[in-house]
């Protein structure tokens, strides 16, 4: 993770500073230091605070960065979540990549968060998708974790997941399974994508481990789960949202899985501050 983190930060500062901070380097002499603070103007769960630290950290190791706040704890209007001590040049060049990443994964943590609390009392637990920002993975699904969510699959490498695609060209849910059987260790499970309740059966007569419900209405998926009768876990995925996922928790299904925790989050409103 740390890797990860480096290589996605260094990466940002090099396309935002590129050859260089021309508006600080003809505005701020070049021995002035700063101390500024990172400020929650709204009320959210914290992601990223560490994230932030490698930003400034990169630029200048000498730079003071004192966190306020942890990930995983709640923020309130107002608060001060970190206090940043160092060159001018060096907070200024470092603000809006740190507040961007700071920013993102705090608003994927807050609506995950959201999820969690919506699915409590149920045994369903909340997981993210591989509907990320592309080159920005590893900070988006740590941020579903903060929120207390759970992570599907990392990428391709990492889980089996036959979808309506690989069932068209294996000739069928059946061969698709027992192909992946066939190739497949006995440590890794095999999930797969049904659309209707015949879909259900054949996937479960083939000895699916994980049976995913897709885009299904809330009776079809009582009766999917009702099938399947504990002889597989059970995803619901499709459709998503807040105000229909605690009822989609009630069909009894293990797992829901949802894009929209990384796909479509508002930025959290943090502002980075002089004084």
């Amino acid at each position: 993770m740390q890797f990860e983190i480096e290589r996605i930060v260094r990466t940002a500062l090099e396309e935002d500073i590129g050859l260089g901070d021309v508006t600080t380097e003809v505005t701020v002499a070049a021995d002035t230091v700063a101390r500024a603070q990172l400020v929650a103007k709204e009320d959210f769960t914290l992601a990223g605070i560490d994230v932030a630290a490698v930003v400034f950290r990169q630029l200048d190791p000498q730079v003071s960065f004192e966190k306020i706040l942890t990930d995983g704890e709640t923020v309130r209007k107002g608060e001060v979540i970190a206090w940043i001590k160092g060159k001018a040049s060096v907070l200024l060049q470092g603000e809006r990549v740190a507040l961007n990443l700071l920013q993102r994964m705090s608003a994927i943590a807050t609506v995950t968060a959201e999820y969690v609390a919506a699915v409590a009392g149920t045994n369903a637990i909340i997981v993210d998708t591989r509907k990320t920002v592309p080159g920005l993975r590893a900070l988006d699904k740590y941020s579903v974790r903060m929120g207390g969510g759970r992570n599907h699959r990392i990428g391709l490498f990492d889980g089996v997941l036959i979808k309506e695609n690989h069932v068209a060209a294996a000739g069928g849910i059946t061969a698709a399974i027992e192909r992946a059987k066939q190739k497949l260790p006995h440590t890794l499970k095999i999930e797969i994508e049904t659309r209707d309740l015949t879909e259900v059966e054949e996937a479960l007569a083939a000895g699916a481990d994980i049976i995913m419900l897709d885009n299904m209405g809330l009776d079809e998926m009582r009766q999917g789960v009702e099938l399947i009768a504990g002889r597989a876990l059970v995803e619901a995925s499709g459709g998503v949202n807040l105000e229909r996922v605690s009822d989609i928790a009630a069909t009894g299904v293990n797992i829901i899985s949802v894009g929209a925790l990384t796909h479509s989050v508002t930025a959290a409103d943090i502002s980075m501050l002089f004084n």
